[in-house]
């Protein structure tokens, strides 16, 4: 499959009264034409990080200290801003968490979705009108005619998500990176943004970049996971392989903290704080929380072990010196009944 986005030992730091803080550090990644990856982890973790450093909207104080972005073999982070303005928007759109927050209240939404196009300069302000019309009604505001003259403050928390995610095709871009989209909304609402982004993704053939701190949330849209930790990647793999087959401490403490249908008892938690990024810690940066850590995992960083062609954990367990250590029985039984249901 031909990537679309390849991420290559990307480092962000920013500059604070208190130092460098490393917000990312040296990860890597690919993403295929048509698939989407799902980016989890804690807040802090640097996900969101990653996402602004890809469309090249970082705040003042930070700074991409290494690696290279490329987005169909052009490396993003050596275009000047006209040319990366050509692109942002454009082949590569944003959805962000809080729809109230992206739409300016006091301009009416359908005018807000011709902008995005009258800005690329895809059309005039009469197709833009009908183009604006067709989008709304693409993802799902009722009435799309009469709704394109109302403002952002007459429409439900999904509906507005929906108009964002107008505002985010306008353009019809390749990628669309989705940035906690849902975590403002209810549970049911939720399912049907992601139902909606689930059916944009094939009908029109993009790729999608799904940020979250919930796996819950991706098992069902994810091609692939990558989890993030204290600025790195420390998973990364295959939807079913990060399900069914974890094997990082962290991801096994996260799959733990997710409720499913069959939950009654009180939910694990994981312990501890993230560490302070303005002084990484020596080795690796779980060990303080993992209950599974080894005496090596507080002296030397891991390497990516490989557990298939497709799936690869930052953690010693893998080493083949290391004792054997079962993942949490409470996941164990877990991930033995959603085998059963899958099979079933």
């Amino acid at each position: 499959m031909e990537n679309i986005l390849e991420v290559k030992n990307l480092c962000v730091t920013f500059r604070t009264s208190g130092g460098k803080l490393h917000a990312v550090r040296d990860i890597s990644f690919s993403l295929g034409r048509g698939e989407t990856l799902a980016i989890v982890g804690e807040s802090g973790s640097g996900k969101s990080v990653t996402s602004r450093a890809i469309l090249g909207i970082l705040s003042g104080n930070a700074s991409v200290e290494d690696g290279e972005i490329l987005f169909c073999g052009k490396n993003l982070l050596t275009l000047g801003e006209r040319e990366l303005c050509r692109i942002r928007g454009d082949r590569i759109s944003m959805i962000f968490q809080d729809p109230l927050s992206s739409l300016n209240p006091i301009v009416k939404v359908g005018r807000q979705i011709c902008e995005a196009m009258l800005l690329k300069g895809i059309c005039d302000r009469r197709a833009a009108k009908s183009r604006a019309i067709r989008l709304m009604e693409e993802v799902g505001i009722p009435e799309p005619c009469l709704s394109f003259d109302k403002y952002p403050f007459e429409f439900s928390g999904g509906q507005r998500q929906r108009i964002v995610i107008a505002i985010a095709l306008a353009a019809d871009p390749e990628l669309l990176i989705c940035d906690e989209p849902t975590t403002a909304l209810d549970v049911t609402i939720q399912a049907q943004i992601l139902e909606l982004i689930e059916r944009l993704k094939r009908e029109r053939g993009l790729s999608v970049i799904f940020i979250t701190h919930d796996l819950g949330v991706v098992a069902s849209v994810a091609d692939k996971i990558a989890v993030m930790y204290a600025g790195k990647i420390v998973e990364y793999g295959l939807c079913d392989e990060i399900f069914y087959e974890p094997c990082h401490p962290y991801t096994w403490a996260l799959l733990c903290s997710t409720p499913d249908l069959d939950t009654q008892d009180r939910l694990e938690s994981i312990p501890g704080v993230p560490p302070n990024m303005l002084n990484p810690p020596q080795g690796d940066a779980f060990a303080e929380r993992n209950r599974y850590a080894l005496k090596i995992d507080f002296e030397e960083e891991p390497p990516f072990f490989a557990v298939s062609p497709t799936h690869s954990a930052a953690t010693w367990l893998l080493h083949p010196d290391a004792p054997r250590m079962e993942m949490p029985e409470v996941l164990r039984q877990r991930i033995k009944k959603m085998k059963e249901a899958t099979n079933g």
